[in-house]
């Protein structure tokens, strides 16, 4: 007969190894991945972590009591970008791309009162720029109302950021020669609107940075919504 003592010491035991378990086989809420070549980098429990594209184990490689979202390798795969929430606020971080410490790039302080779920957050990291020298990212800093967003970018330096020619906008894609960006005009990407139709529906649109205009009409039509457009 086991004592009560014993008995006592094999439960903690047990729930302490199943615990254990559950922990390490969790991990179903991975977000926002981004890849450059064989190495992944994606956001978990509001941290950022580096993976092999081929599995194994995952490093984390910022731990921050803040949230870290949205990272983005550069083009040469030398940093990483992504919006870090520190000091209560989100702003544009860079860092290396094996890990490191972070550099602040945007010192925005935001609005009164925080955005909901529903319309993002401030200064999202979006991509960079071919050249692996300026991050894009979006802001309403300039804006009119709550509604809309816009494209930015701020040197790997530092300095102040640099609005993109489009007024408005939300997730893009540069093209191979850096001359155009295929965009969405409309950003409405954390609304839980499923088959959504309205006015809002988003639509992709080319712009030549080169030239400075817009290709007039979007080469994707409603009624349906068309998202993260990215060139291959």
């Amino acid at each position: 007969m086991i004592q009560p003592k014993r008995w006592l010491a094999v439960l903690v035991a047990v729930c302490s190894s199943l615990a254990f378990s559950q922990e390490t086989q969790e991990g179903r809420l991975m977000r926002f991945p981004d890849i450059y070549k064989d190495k992944v980098v994606f956001s978990y429990a509001g941290d950022l972590w580096l993976a092999s594209t081929s599995g194994g184990i995952a490093s984390r490689i910022t731990s921050h009591v803040g949230r870290e979202l949205f990272p983005k390798f550069s083009p040469d795969g030398k940093r990483i970008a992504f919006t870090g929430q520190y000091d209560g606020n989100f702003n544009v971080y860079v860092m290396p791309s094996t890990g490191g410490q972070p550099k602040q790039l945007t010192f925005y302080q935001g609005s009164a009162q925080p955005l909901n779920d529903r319309m993002g957050i401030h200064d999202e990291v979006v991509t960079w720029t071919p050249d692996s020298k300026r991050i894009v990212f979006l802001s309403r800093r300039d804006a009119s109302n709550g509604w809309v967003k816009r494209e930015f970018s701020v040197s790997i330096d530092g300095g102040l950021p640099q609005p993109l020619p489009m007024d408005q906008g939300g997730l893009l894609s540069y093209s191979p020669d850096g001359n155009r960006v295929a965009y969405n005009m409309i950003f409405r990407n954390f609304r839980t609107w499923k088959r959504y139709t309205g006015g809002l529906a988003q639509s992709i649109t080319l712009y030549d940075l080169k030239h400075k205009q817009s290709s007039g009409r979007p080469v994707t039509m409603p009624p349906f919504a068309h998202e993260f457009p990215a060139y291959v």
